[in-house]
């Protein structure tokens, strides 16, 4: 795929992402905190839990860059693992359910609506950074992950992987919105 491209596609669903959950504001804190089962996340859970991941691989990636005097490829060519990573965070028909590391699960955690604030925030970090990447090569720069820093993915492996990893949250948060209303119809009814 043309490095161009691939950016210009990595900031329109940075975009989406970020109109997606400017709407979560105006939900009350009963629906961000509404949980279908005891051990399920909630809405502000699941954005804490990006939060986190946003606190690890946004400085990772920023520092990546600052570090960089590659130039800009026309073509980016994913590699193999890089390219599983960010396949496998998609959400699908049916999604596997994935265990997260203990230092990641926001469960039952005390969160109020500043998480949705700080996830904006980290969303337009990403976009300047997915801008600023524009200048340098996505194929030599390299990210380390938050799985072992002996790991390192290609920078336009981690926006894709970092990327499709949110939008599978925001996939997440809309079952559970859907969840929560058909729930609130039925005692109505």
């Amino acid at each position: 795929m043309q490095s161009e491209n691939l950016i210009e596609k990595l900031i329109n669903q940075t975009k989406q992402i970020l109109s997606k959950t400017e709407m979560l504001k105006d939900e009350s804190i009963n629906m961000l905190s509404w949980r279908e089962t005891e051990n399920s996340w909630n809405i502000l859970e699941c954005l804490e839990h990006l939060n986190l991941y946003g606190d690890f691989y946004l400085p990772a990636i920023e520092n990546s860059i600052n570090k960089s005097a590659a130039k800009p490829d026309a073509e980016f060519r994913s590699r193999l693992l890089g390219a599983y990573f960010a396949k496998s965070m998609l959400p699908g028909q049916k999604m596997n359910k994935m265990s997260t590391f203990k230092d990641k699960n926001p469960l039952h955690a005390k969160l109020d609506k500043q998480v949705i604030d700080k996830f904006c925030a980290q969303q337009i970090k990403l976009l300047e950074l997915l801008e600023r990447s524009g200048k340098i090569s996505l194929n030599k720069v390299k990210v380390p992950t938050s799985i072992s820093r002996l790991i390192s993915l290609k920078l336009g492996d981690t926006f894709q992987f970092y990327i499709n990893h949110i939008i599978r949250h925001l996939s997440q948060i809309e079952r559970i919105i859907t969840a929560s209303r058909n729930v609130q119809s039925t005692m109505v009814e």
